[in-house]
């Protein structure tokens, strides 16, 4: 029979209101910081709502132009302050609109499924 035990760890992760609300506010920091900002969002499991202890913050963003390589654009994003870990994908807007070109199936699921913060 299991037994709980005073002494055991306990895993809390942020639910997605509590993600949410840091992400809008992290949004609002970034809008301040990077100029070129069009549109910022997140997708995955926590735009799904299936998200649990482990899961990562997907962010996607969206700017008018970017000086660095696209694999090189998300080191200038400081992620710490947002509540669970994250990664993010920065597109410029020519970049974006050759994906909805192209139509591949992570354009069409991110356009699905990003909540545009």
């Amino acid at each position: 029979m299991p037994v709980r035990s005073l002494t055991s760890s306990v895993l809390k992760w942020p639910n997605r209101a509590t993600v949410d609300a840091a992400a809008r506010r992290w949004a609002q920091a970034q809008r301040a910081l990077h100029p070129e900002l069009r549109k910022l969002g997140y997708f995955g499991s926590y735009a799904r709502g299936n998200w649990g202890v482990g899961s990562d913050l997907d962010l996607i963003a969206l700017v008018s132009h970017g000086e660095r390589p696209f694999g090189q654009r998300a080191m200038d994003w400081d992620l710490d302050p947002l509540p669970v870990p994250a990664e993010i994908l920065v597109y410029t807007e020519s970049e974006w609109a050759r994906l909805e070109q192209e139509g591949g199936r992570f354009f069409t699921t991110v356009t699905a499924e990003t909540v545009w913060i």
